[in-house]
């Protein structure tokens, strides 16, 4: 009898390990093909690139100038969609920008789906199911109008991918090396400032509900906004957003806090 239950119990770990195993494998397998498929993407924008150049001086932040490089506006079709950007879109019409921040890995096309909010929560770029998503706008704001705030979501991956860089941004060392990012739609090309870096809890009713806030009502409104991002954030960046300014929220997981949000917060320069 004892033999008998020590073989039903090897047995079951055997199948149980093996299980497992298969998970991790697919889950390897899965991660390792949507990186390299979102890397040919990346490759695919570089490509498309005009090959001339102008550079343009980035204001907006008093006392302070940086320079910059910035492309020249191709665009192609009736849309006048930029030239890089054109394969993309073909490939997928839910790409609604291209989101990237120099030196990382975040440089990805921005997904938007008006009627399902996380519809890319759990799919790639050519809508098969993964863990990782991808990284999408929220369904209520307007990208291109540009709306006063644009929350943009991706996952917190182990592996350093999607939008587990914004860790780095907890340190006030990051953001003095990294304080711009680059989100274009599919016709123009912007530079945004990072202002606020902060956690809150997404538990409903608690926390500062950041992705609720797309167009304010008023100048007070817009003012209580910034200043709650502001008061919230790891450090002071010294700029102060003012009505009429446009906004991105990169918003992902954060696990010091239950159901924790970590989120760069940041004004358009350009």
């Amino acid at each position: 009898m004892k033999k008998v239950l020590f073989i039903v119990i090897v047995v079951a770990l055997l199948i149980a390990f093996g299980v497992s195993a298969f998970m991790v494998g697919s889950y390897l397998i899965n991660g390792k093909e949507q990186a390299d498929r979102n890397e040919e993407l990346a490759q695919m924008v570089e490509a498309a690139k005009p090959t001339t150049s102008a550079a343009e001086e980035t204001e907006g932040v008093p006392g302070e100038t940086e320079q910059e490089t910035l492309p020249t506006p191709t665009v192609v079709g009736a849309d006048g969609i930029l030239t890089e950007y054109a394969g993309l879109y073909e490939l997928n019409d839910d790409m609604v920008g291209w989101l990237e921040i120099p030196n990382t890995k975040l440089k990805y096309p921005v997904l938007q789906t008006p009627n399902d909010v996380n519809y890319y929560l759990y799919r790639d770029f050519d809508k098969k199911n993964s863990k990782r998503g991808s990284v999408y706008a929220w369904a209520d704001a307007d990208v291109n109008e540009p709306s006063d705030n644009i929350p943009l979501f991706g996952h917190n991956m182990a592996d350093g991918s999607m939008f587990a860089c914004l860790g780095n941004y907890t340190s006030k060392a990051a953001w003095e090396n990294n304080s711009l990012i680059f989100f274009d739609t599919l016709n123009e090309y912007h530079t945004y400032k990072i202002f606020a870096v902060f956690k809150t809890s997404a538990n409903l009713g608690q926390g500062f509900r950041y992705h609720a806030f797309v167009d304010a009502a008023n100048e007070q409104e817009f003012d209580e906004f910034v200043s709650t991002c502001k008061r919230l954030s790891f450090y002071d960046t010294g700029i102060t957003p003012v009505y009429g300014d446009k906004l991105i929220c990169l918003s992902t997981c954060e696990y010091s806090l239950d159901n924790g949000r970590l989120v760069v917060a940041a004004v358009r320069i350009t």
